[in-house]
């Protein structure tokens, strides 16, 4: 397992720089790809060489976690890969997994590899005619889903799917039934099966969420994983070894079936981190793993630590505390501000030292208590929740990638923070800004390029990968990003504004559930906004206006005054022609099942703007005001 494990090497960027520009940024790979083998080996070689290290935790039915060695986890992959072959399931073919994160998901997916298969996620929240579209176009012959409501979805589009030969369900004992199916089967068989695939064989079949169109299969190679996991661990060295007492460990509850909480499986497996799979994301649910399971680093993206905090912060309110945490949010932002170099003073130290048991242990406490580090991805986090984080005493990671780039490009390098930005290119990747802004990405961790349904093969793919994204790397490399090509607005006086980070400063308030900034061709800069269910609930509770009708709040004067100061405070981001003027509050919310959010939670702003035609254009009719 070249690379693994490794003391860290911080490599500073090696940058371009055009007309005093930087236009490139590419740091050293830390860690090569095997020249043979794939990902189905992983389990026996941690089962050789390390057999009674602990590489999983299971929770069983009565809430506790027991412990799954290496070699016990390797027994359970030859015996489902056995299962799987004896199935009649022969080497490429595609296994489609439906499920939440769970541990069969992750067993399910390592025994699909040694078993010589190729393995295609799909959200458990998939519509039927999503889930359909992803088995028929991966050509998948099998597919496992986690209960019934799942096998009853599939089932009913059978007749579309004439390559789906098997069902199988989580819930009604299918990895039992298919360690029963391969019991006589020699392990030389699987063994055989492994030893045929290299690193440039196909891995996984991965579909973009599709905000326009139909989802596209990106094809991610072993190799691919190996080059983003490896090298992520070994930038990552104090994340994924512990330098504590407390042996690394996490509890994953991002979907497996997204390749940000993919890659870090992968990794955990490849360093040998203790993993936990908690399937519900339900607040109290997730509240509980996390006590019980007591992970020391996180995967999250910025939606989760929005929520720990707003929740803390309502809690506070509602015991008359208000005051106190928002003096406490301040000094740990500052605090924040200093990590990478800056040494805060004796006074702010003595501040932070002051409310760290009263308030940011209650944080820390909220994650289950051991959390030192968290990985945040997906999209941007923010400046101030960053800092706030960090001065909590909670070391953020942010980082940026694609499902074409199995992951992360770049990432925050240990000890040299950046706030405001996505860190330094991953070791092993470079990255480029074109002339229009766009950022353009090249590494091994580049996928291979989409799947051709009709024709069952890769196609695309080359050099630099075209991502998208606007963004610009600082004087030292680091990179921001400032939103989407495609969702850039051009107001008719022809200034160009970036949505996102209105939109993510908007969505980190307690109100605010979703945002959609408006202005293509428009005048000027306007916003949709949705209400977030909990704290609407804290919002009316503490106002005393819980009978009042959500027709009539969303008029509501108070309400309207509270959200205008969080518009106010995100305007402060950007020019006056770049803020938003006039904002519009909705009475729903902007959801998947609606068809309004991609299973990353990305805005479906096509759709958004069809269906709420009438709304965007009240914002653009004179007022008495003016405008």
């Amino acid at each position: 397992m070249d690379g693994v494990g490794a003391e860290p090497r911080l490599v500073r960027p090696v940058l371009t720089v055009v007309d005093g520009v930087v236009r490139e940024a590419e740091v050293p790979a830390l860690a090569g790809v095997p020249v043979s083998g794939s990902l189905g080996d992983v389990p026996f070689q941690n089962a050789r060489e390390y057999p009674d290290e602990v590489v999983l935790a299971r929770k069983e039915r009565d809430g506790s976690w027991r412990d799954v060695t290496a070699a016990e986890f390797a027994a359970e992959v030859m015996a489902v890969a056995k299962g799987l072959i004896a199935e009649g399931l022969r080497e490429g073919d595609r296994l489609a997994i439906m499920a939440r994160t769970t541990y069969e998901w992750t067993l399910l997916d390592f025994a699909g590899w040694a078993a010589g298969l190729v393995t295609v996620p799909i959200y458990p929240t998939s519509s039927a005619f999503q889930a359909r579209w992803i088995i028929h176009d991966s050509g998948a012959v099998a597919c496992a889903v986690e209960d019934t409501a799942q096998a009853r979805l599939i089932s009913a589009e059978r007749a579309h799917l004439p390559w789906l030969a098997h069902l199988w369900e989580f819930d009604t004992g299918a990895v039992s039934r298919l360690v029963k199916a391969g019991e006589d089967l020699p392990d030389a068989v699987v063994h055989a099966r492994r030893s045929v695939r290299t690193p440039d064989s196909v891995a996984t079949l991965i579909y973009t969420s599709g905000t326009t169109g139909q989802p596209k299969g990106c094809v991610i190679t072993h190799a691919n994983f190996f080059s983003d996991a490896d090298n992520a661990v070994g930038l990552l060295h104090p994340v994924f070894k512990s330098v504590s007492k407390d042996p690394a460990s996490t509890l994953l509850f991002l979907p497996l079936s997204h390749v940000f909480g993919r890659m870090v499986a992968v990794g955990c497996m490849r360093a040998r981190v203790k993993l936990g799979h908690a399937p519900s994301i339900r607040t109290e649910d997730l509240l509980a793993d996390l006590a019980g399971f007591q992970p020391t680093f996180l995967l999250a993206i910025p939606y989760v630590l929005e929520k720990v905090y707003n929740t803390a912060r309502a809690t506070a309110e509602r015991m008359g505390r208000a005051s106190s945490f928002d003096r406490a949010a301040r000094i740990a932002q500052r605090f924040g501000e200093t990590a990478g170099g800056k040494t805060p003073g004796m006074g702010l130290r003595a501040a932070r030292a002051l409310y760290d048991p009263l308030v940011y242990r209650r944080i820390r406490a909220a994650l289950g208590g051991r959390v030192r580090y968290v990985l945040s991805g997906g999209s941007p986090l923010g400046r101030r929740l960053a800092a706030f984080y960090t001065g909590a005493g909670i070391e953020v990671f942010e980082g940026y990638g694609l499902t074409e780039t199995t992951g992360a490009s770049t990432v925050t390098p240990p000890l040299q923070p950046r706030l405001g930005t996505v860190g330094w290119p991953l070791p092993g990747t470079a990255v480029r800004i074109a002339e229009d802004g766009e950022v353009l990405l090249r590494g091994r961790h580049v996928f291979a390029g989409y799947w051709n349904s009709a024709a069952q093969e890769v196609v695309g793919g080359g050099a630099w990968l075209a991502t998208g994204d606007i963004g610009e790397l600082d004087a030292e490399g680091y990179l921001t990003i400032t939103g989407r090509k495609k969702d850039l607005i051009i107001t008719s006086g022809g200034k160009n504004v970036a949505p996102a980070p209105l939109e993510d400063w908007l969505r980190a308030h307690p109100l605010v559930g979703q945002c959609m900034v408006i202005g293509d061709n428009r005048p000027y800069v306007t916003a949709l906004i949705t209400l977030e269910p909990e704290g609407l609930a804290h919002w009316r509770q503490m106002r005393k206006k819980t009978a009042v009708p959500m027709r009539e709040l969303v008029e509501d004067e108070e309400l309207r005054a509270d959200l205008q100061r969080a518009v106010d405070e995100a305007n402060r981001l950007v020019s006056r022609a770049e803020s938003i003027r006039r904002f519009a509050v909705l009475p729903g919310e902007f959801t998947e099942a609606w068809g309004y959010l991609t299973p990353s939670l990305k805005l479906k702003r096509g759709a958004i703007a069809r269906d709420f035609e009438r709304e965007i254009d009240s914002l653009y009719r004179p007022t008495p005001h003016g405008l």
